[in-house]
């Protein structure tokens, strides 16, 4: 059986924090507001793969309304989500991810943010893709003020 979940992820840059996205640190003088890390790569890719599964979303499984997920590892929130998958009889055969901002330029980046995502995931790093995109300067991502990550799972299982 093959199964497709589709997840999405905003957030708000604010200054004095690191730019988090898909576990590696982006240099940037200004990192994304959130509970956790912010890691918005991470969390459209956790909603993706527990969307496949029918598992909730990620809201539901690390609610930011309780302490123990303040500042937390969000790639160790995707590695739990998708260990819960594995536990259903799902693996995860492929992703993509795309990464909606204007600034900073990320290309030099995606390599490695695939990298991270495959090793935390442990799958190989040919089934993970990530991209980036500008918005053409329209709207909240195109006035610099945030952005956006649209990430699709496909899961294998029984």
């Amino acid at each position: 059986m093959t199964r497709v979940g589709i997840g999405y992820d905003s957030h708000r840059f604010v200054a004095g924090r690191p730019l988090v996205l898909g576990g590696v640190t982006i240099p940037s003088g200004r990192g994304l507001a959130g509970h956790s890390d912010a890691d918005a790569v991470a969390h459209a890719l956790t909603d993706a793969i527990l969307g496949a599964a029918g598992a909730g979303n990620i809201g539901q499984l690390f609610p930011d309304a309780d302490p123990q997920w303040k500042d937390a590892d969000s790639m160790e929130l995707l590695r739990t989500a998708h260990e819960l998958v594995r536990g259903r009889g799902l693996t995860l055969s492929q992703a993509d991810c795309s990464v909606i901002t204007e600034e900073p330029r990320l290309s030099a980046h995606l390599g490695t943010m695939a990298a991270a995502l495959a090793s935390r995931l442990g799958v190989a790093q040919s089934a993970i893709s990530v991209k980036a995109k500008t918005n053409e300067g329209m709207g909240f991502i195109g006035r610099g003020e945030g952005l956006a990550v649209i990430a699709v799972a496909v899961l294998e299982g029984r």
